[in-house]
């Protein structure tokens, strides 16, 4: 049986359950799209800024794939909610260094140092994955050049994004949540996200809309 690690889903687990138990969520590999079905439960953890997490497992019942599914709140791996992520690199273009940043989301400069890092080793995959989901919403946009400041670059995309998805799908979402969705978690996965997963962005930035704000 083969694996595909994660998916990205809703923040309201009630919501999540009913729609994978309904047949609602398909799955994210490229090519596939057969529907999820229940497959236990992934290992609790705790999150800071979300609470203790214990991700549903779902399997495709077309290829056979198993998926953890991650709510939009967080990342793979990752110890902090992606609104607190964003927010210290929103410090940091403007104009903020790692302590600053670290101090403004209250966690500690190492941390946020490792943040920084890591957004700027995968940036050009997080700009890409970024820019073909702007495009299928119809955002007007200007790829950034190379010498352009690849952290400035993701957030003012990301801004780009969202707001191109507001007006497709109605109403506001949360910019990093929806960073979060179409990264299929690896925002600042080890090589970042993989444009390969089939993660389509009209068939799953809904999520960043359902639950708590």
């Amino acid at each position: 049986m083969g694996v595909h690690p994660v998916m990205t889903v809703g923040v309201d687990s009630s919501a999540v359950e009913t729609a994978l138990c309904g047949g609602g969520l398909r799955c994210p590999a490229l090519g596939c799209g057969g529907r999820l079905a229940p497959w236990g439960w992934a290992r609790e953890r705790g999150v800071r800024g979300v609470g203790r997490l214990v991700p549903r497992r779902a399997v495709c019942t077309g290829c056979g794939r198993t998926h953890v599914l991650l709510p939009a709140s967080v990342l793979l791996r990752r110890a902090d909610a992606v609104t607190v992520i964003g927010a210290a690199l929103l410090a940091r273009v403007s104009g903020c260094g790692h302590r600053r940043a670290a101090d403004r989301v209250g966690r500690p400069p190492s941390t946020v140092r490792g943040w920084l890092r890591r957004i700027g080793q995968v940036a050009d995959r997080v700009l890409a994955v970024l820019a073909a989901a702007a495009a299928e919403f119809g955002a007007e946009f200007v790829a950034p050049g190379l010498t352009v400041d690849r952290v400035g670059a993701v957030v003012e995309l990301l801004g780009t994004l969202a707001r191109a998805a507001g007006r497709r799908l109605g109403g506001s979402c949360e910019p990093w949540r929806l960073a979060a969705v179409v990264c299929g978690g690896r925002l600042l996965g080890p090589t970042g996200p993989d444009p390969d997963l089939g993660v389509g962005a009209a068939g799953n930035t809904s999520w960043p809309w359902a639950g708590d704000p």
